[in-house]
């Protein structure tokens, strides 16, 4: 039987919109929505979990979970409609059913309810809305879509080393990359990224090697992308994770900077593969010294900037944070590689507090800002 919460309805109500779960009462991190719901009522806004199946835009009340830190346990009850809806979906497959497709087309069209980050992000639609604008084009390393051997022999004779990733890749997976060798009996060099480190294979053939990469990208839509040299620390790659999100006044603002180093057998520098989270000023500093370095991660807030409104003007929706991976070169050129409209939380402690706050500034904000219509 349903609990129904009592008190008085407080000033803005937030849900974190998530699916049902098998095992537990629902998916997603549930330590992340602890710390949200906490933030919350630290600031007198009311945040709960909510499903799919519960979020019913025709009632005053609806089903939401609530945590109490006493007795660790989420319980079920009767809430106040939000004001806000946080998208949680957890994954790409969740997000294309139809019930969600038909709940999340139905929160936008809703006169009073505000929902931001309503798609996960597509790698080639990145690309070519960044290729949009002069001021964010100079960041996208060259990138094509990869259906035939000839689009990646295209790139190959351009560049000495290509990226091969997966449209829909999350975390590091599926990420492949091909290099030239000196090699005689194998002039193509193949690098599949597993969990923690890269398998590698010589090819005496560009057909031979087209013949693993098709085995091994499935029926997975990929793209073929320039190799950048990026600087390295302690003779490892490294990029920086950015966390940019809109603050108490609806702007995007700078959330913060980590620096991920690669794992000493992987090509990508996603901890989940291998990688390790450093301080950027140490590793820049490392790698380019004290003036540049400090100059760079200047740059580097900059383009982040640059690059998330420019994203947001053309996905066509309200955005309201996004990560973005960005590389520097050997040169000192910075590179935009990838940004996620769900951000994975951030373990840099002064991060993680930041990004939460401005989560609930940013809800507190567009409950109170007129809807424009689209």
């Amino acid at each position: 039987m349903d609990i129904v919460l009592h008190e008085s309805s407080p000033q803005q109500v937030i849900a974190i919109l998530t699916m049902s779960d098998d095992e537990r009462p629902f998916r997603g991190n549930h330590q992340n929505f602890i710390d949200l719901i906490k933030t919350g009522r630290d600031r007198g806004v009311m945040v709960y979990v909510t499903r799919v199946q519960d979020l019913k835009l025709g009632q005053k009340r609806i089903n939401g979970f609530v945590y109490h830190p006493e007795s660790r346990t989420w319980n079920q009850i009767l809430v106040p409609f939000p004001h806000v809806v946080y998208n949680r979906i957890p994954n790409r497959k969740d997000e294309q059913q139809p019930e969600v497709q038909q709940l999340l087309k139905a929160c936008l069209k809703h006169s009073k309810l505000r929902l931001f980050n309503p798609t996960f992000f597509y790698k080639w639609s990145l690309f070519e809305w960044l290729h949009k604008s002069k001021i964010t084009r100079k960041y996208v390393p060259v990138t094509r879509r990869l259906s035939q051997i000839s689009d990646l022999e295209n790139v190959l004779a351009q560049f000495q080393v290509v990226y091969l990733k997966p449209v829909k890749g999350k975390a590091g997976a599926g990420i492949m990359r091909v290099e030239h060798s000196q090699l005689k009996h194998g002039p193509y060099i193949l690098r599949v990224q597993a969990t923690k480190k890269s398998h590698v294979t010589t090819y005496s053939t560009l057909s031979k090697l087209w013949s693993t990469v098709r085995k091994a990208s499935g029926s997975e839509e990929y793209i073929v992308q320039q190799g950048i040299s990026l600087t390295t620390y302690e003779d490892r790659p490294f990029d920086l994770r950015v966390l940019v999100q809109k603050n108490g006044q609806g702007e995007w603002s700078i959330s913060g900077v980590g620096a991920r180093v690669a794992g000493k057998s992987s090509i990508t520098t996603h901890v989940p593969r291998g990688g390790s989270i450093q301080d950027p000023e140490m590793v820049l500093t490392a790698a380019l010294g004290a003036e540049p370095a400090r100059r760079t991660l200047i740059k580097t807030r900059l383009a982040a900037l640059s690059i998330a409104r420019q994203i947001e003007k053309a996905s066509g929706h309200t955005l309201g944070e996004m990560s973005m991976d960005l590389g520097v070169d050997t040169t000192g050129q910075l590179w935009f590689f990838e940004a996620n409209s769900r951000p994975m939380k951030f373990d840099e402690p002064d991060i993680r507090k930041r990004s939460l706050e401005r989560l609930i500034e940013f809800s507190q904000y567009i409950s109170k800002s007129k809807k424009k219509s689209r």
